[in-house]
């Protein structure tokens, strides 16, 4: 059976309005989840969906997670995301004349290979004062642990530095020592990238072990580096003259220091 009805008279027969007959359902409007899930992306880079799904229940958004991952899926957030850590804008910190030990030390990472092949790193720590390397580490591996903890021993025995320059390899923009120095009030000064002569004397001071240490001797193992190590560094310390120093070792400098300082007082 067929029958002949305009639609004004079939709304009339069904008594709804035309208006109601002529809706179409309105796309929901996403801007806000979008905006939402950029801002926590960008804060959360590696988050998968439901751990950013219960970022947002916390902070109080009430969208049901059907809406959320398929908003998720038209951003492209479910294509695994490569990130790498922006290293920020660095301010020239030019090199300053020190009057005082523990103004500022510096830090600086060295490699070599051992006879069999494997490699390995040493960590040099520096007072700038009188270029005294006051502590060093070495290791195949030299994380941001290990630099706070070499930090520590120099510490101990050589009181707190106020600044401490250095590059920004990955150990030492790291949040762990960046939390470390921040509770012992210790500033991180970084140099720019590419601008190693921004941290000078640390680097020339890796130059003289470079020639005289790792090129003339092999090593077997890791105790007969640091074994070495040490005395190579001691007799740096306690007899190497030292042009910027007045021809005096770095220890030598600092016993005149103190002298200075007692009659001072």
């Amino acid at each position: 059976m067929h029958f002949s009805l305009s639609i004004s008279q079939a709304c009339k027969m069904l008594e709804i309005s035309k208006s109601t007959y002529y809706y179409v359902k309105k796309p929901k409007d996403d801007s806000q989840v979008i905006e939402v899930l950029n801002s926590l992306v960008d804060k959360h880079p590696r988050n998968g969906f439901w751990l950013l799904f219960n970022r947002l229940r916390k902070l109080g958004y009430t969208w049901n997670h059907k809406r959320v991952y398929r908003v998720y899926k038209a951003m492209g957030l479910h294509i695994v995301r490569r990130t790498k850590k922006r290293i920020p804008k660095r301010i020239k910190n030019p090199l300053q004349d020190l009057y005082h030990p523990n103004v500022q030390w510096s830090m600086d990472f060295m490699s070599d290979t051992l006879f069999g092949g494997r490699r390995y790193r040493i960590l040099n720590i520096m007072d700038e004062f009188n270029r005294e390397l006051i502590e060093f580490e070495v290791d195949t591996s030299l994380p941001a642990i290990k630099v706070i903890e070499a930090l520590r021993r120099a510490m101990d025995f050589r009181g707190k530095p106020k600044s401490i320059r250095v590059d920004n390899g990955p150990e030492f923009i790291s949040h762990k020592l960046e939390i470390w120095c921040y509770i012992h009030s210790i500033e991180l000064k970084f140099i720019q990238p590419g601008c190693p002569t921004q941290n000078s004397r640390v680097e020339r001071f890796n130059g003289s072990m470079r020639r005289e240490f790792f090129h003339a001797y092999l090593f077997d193992t890791l105790d007969e580096v640091r074994v070495a190590a040490k005395e190579w560094i001691d007799d740096y310390n306690y007899n190497r003259p030292h042009k910027f120093l007045g021809k005096l070792s770095p220890i030598e400098y600092l016993e005149k220091y103190n002298l200075e300082q007692s009659y001072s007082a």
